[in-house]
C-alpha cells in the first residue's frame, strides 16, 4: 500500500503492520518495526513516559537539520493498531503498544549503521553544523556519553532530538515568553563536537540565510495535530504550531545563546 497523506500533517502517514524487536537501549523503549510501505522504522511511541512534546521535538528538530544541510533519517507517522499489540508476548511491551494505539513517530531505520565514535573524518564545517543546530535548539543530548551521531554508508547522520526545545516542557502552566528562550546560552562544555567551536561563528552567518519565520511554519506544520496537546493560552493545535515559530523566531534573532560569538 503507497503512503497517504494524513490531514494537520506534513509527515506522510504508514500502517504499522508487525511489531519486530525492542531497542532496549534507550529509555523509552523504542522498538523496530515494519510498516506497510514495506519500510522498516525505529517507532518512538506515544505511549512512552518521556511524553508527545518529546515527539513533537523530534520532528521539529530533525525538520530544521535537514534545511541546514545535516543529514537525519526520514520520519514519517507509523499509525498503530491495537491488533499489534494483541500478538505481542512480552507484558511490558504490550502495555507500551496498548498504551500507544494511534498515531507514533516512525524514524527510517539505516541497516547496518554504528554510533559515531570519532574516528570518522567529519569536516569542521560540518562539525559546527551540529553545533549550531544543538545550540539553536538548547539540544542537551549530544555528549560523548550519548553522542546520538550515527555513521551510515561512512556518512554522519543526526539522530534522537528529544532533548531539545525544553522550554515547551513549562508549559503546563501556560506558554511563557519567547524572549526569555532567545537570551537563554548554552553549555557547550560536554558537546561531541566542541573542538570545532571556532567554526561555529561561520556557520552561523550560512545557516541564518537559510531560515526565517515561514520556515519555522512549514517545519512546525510536520507535527501532527494529535501530539499538540492543549496548553493554556495555547488551546488549539494552531495556536500551539503559532508559539513554536515564536519561540524559534525569537531565538534566531539574537545570538546571547551561540558558542563563541556576542550576544
Amino acid at each position: 500500500m503507497s503512503t497517504t497523506a494524513k490531514p494537520a500533517t506534513g509527515l506522510p502517514v504508514v500502517d504499522v503492520t508487525r511489531y519486530v524487536t525492542p531497542l532496549r537501549e534507550g529509555g523509552s523503549l523504542p522498538g523496530i518495526v515494519e510498516a506497510d510501505d514495506l519500510g522498516t522504522y525505529v517507532c518512538k511511541f506515544r505511549g512512552a513516559g518521556q511524553g508527545l512534546k518529546v515527539l513533537v521535538a523530534e520532528v521539529i528538530v530533525s525538520e530544521l537539520a535537514t534545511r541546514i544541510g545535516l543529514r537525519t533519517p526520514r520520519l514519517v507517522a507509523l499509525d498503530l493498531d491495537a491488533e499489534i499489540a494483541r500478538y505481542e508476548a512480552d507484558e511490558e511491551v504490550q502495555d507500551l503498544l496498548t498504551k500507544s494505539v494511534g498515531l507514533n513517530l516512525g524514524v527510517d531505520f539505516l541497516p547496518g549503521s554504528f554510533g559515531y565514535d570519532g574516528e570518522l573524518s567529519t569536516s569542521a564545517a560540518e562539525a559546527a553544523t551540529v553545533l549550531w543546530l544543538d545550540a539553536f535548539t538548547a539540544n542537551v543530548d549530544r555528549s560523548w556519553k550519548n553522542p546520538n551521531l550515527l555513521v551510515w554508508h561512512g556518512e554522519l547522520w543526526v539522530i534522537d532530538h528529544g532533548a531539545s526545545l525544553y522550554f515547551h516542557h513549562g508549559w503546563s502552566g501556560g506558554v511563557s515568553d519567547p524572549q526569555r528562550f532567545a537570551r537563554q546560552p548554552w553549555d557547550i562544555t560536554d558537546h561531541v563536537m566542541a573542538g570545532c567551536a571556532a567554526e561555529v561563528p561561520d556557520a552561523d552567518a550560512r545557516i541564518r540565510a537559510l531560515l526565517d519565520e515561514g520556515v519555522f511554519a512549514d517545519v512546525v506544520a510536520q507535527v501532527p495535530d494529535a501530539w499538540l496537546e492543549p496548553v493554556p493560552g495555547a488551546e488549539s493545535a494552531a495556536e500551539l504550531r503559532a508559539a513554536y515559530v515564536a519561540f524559534l523566531t525569537a531565538r534566531l534573532a539574537t545570538r546571547a545563546w551561540l558558542p563563541g560569538a556576542p550576544s
